[in-house]
């Protein structure tokens, strides 16, 4: 989560709460780093393909909560023994090849709509914090949430300290909300899965995008906004950041589980 200062005069504030898998980007921003870190020999070839048979045994099932459960420590004990400040390192690398073209044009357009009506925009992702601060970076917005892996010595503990997911996501939304002055009421938030309920449950405008089936007939019978982001654009070239900015998002990858948001990734297709 990133830090700045409350201003108590700025009680009452709007914000709008964006996942990131699915609703800002048209991928899962986690499995993709499967490669590079297969390329730098953290992952093995048999841990590739039985992390993957395990995601798609998950994804071809129930996201209930065992699984869920099951799939994350799966993903924690995976990363165990990680050097912590190499990991830093290939995501910086990674970060603009992997992630630059997978930016939707809508979800652009709408943060910047956002930022121009005065509205903080956070991007709140089960993803590792690793990932989704350097992309809220990117995207200009104004905090950001992420899960947290457990480090100790310099390398992944195999545990978690905060999983940004379901109910956590809401939990999370709360704080930011205590700790910024944001009137809730007035806030929106965006996601495209039925596992975010709770998240679009915080807010009075909420919004669905790309909706899987469940949470398109809940947003339906609520009479929630549907939208459909389909057009997605090289992020750097449509945001145009500047030398500086560009390095301050690569000082904003810090270490942790990065392919933690794999679970939440596989759960939401579940619904699909």
């Amino acid at each position: 989560m990133t830090d700045a200062p409350a201003n108590p005069a700025e009680s009452g504030r709007i914000a709008a709460f964006f996942d990131l898998d699915k609703t800002v980007i048209a991928k899962s921003s986690i499995l993709a780093f499967t490669r590079p870190f297969f390329e730098e020999g953290l992952l093995s070839r048999r841990a590739v393909l039985k992390s993957s048979y395990a995601q798609l045994v998950f994804m071809l099932s129930a996201a209930d909560h065992k699984r869920v459960e099951r799939m994350r420590e799966h993903i924690a004990a995976m990363c165990e023994g990680w050097n912590a400040e190499q990991i830093r390192t290939i995501v910086a690398e990674a970060l603009h090849e992997i992630v630059d073209p997978l930016v939707f044009a809508e979800a652009a357009d709408l943060i910047a709509d956002h930022k121009a009506r005065g509205h903080d925009v956070v991007v709140i992702s089960a993803s590792g914090d690793e990932v989704v601060a350097p992309i809220a970076a990117a995207l200009g917005a104004s905090h950001s949430t992420g899960s947290r892996m457990r480090i100790e010595n310099g390398l992944y503990a195999g545990e978690l300290e905060f999983y940004c997911f379901g109910d956590a996501k809401a939990t999370a939304i709360h704080e930011l909300a205590e700790r910024y002055h944001y009137d809730l009421a007035r806030s929106y938030a965006y996601s495209d899965s039925s596992t975010d309920l709770p998240m679009l449950l915080t807010v009075g405008n909420p919004r669905v995008v790309n909706p899987d089936r469940p949470l398109r007939r809940v947003a339906t019978e609520k009479g929630w906004p549907i939208l459909i982001f389909a057009h997605p654009v090289r992020l750097w070239t449509r945001l145009r950041p500047s030398s500086a900015g560009l390095l301050t998002v690569a000082g904003a990858v810090s270490a942790g589980a990065v392919i933690l948001g794999a679970t939440a990734y596989a759960a939401r297709r579940a619904g699909r």
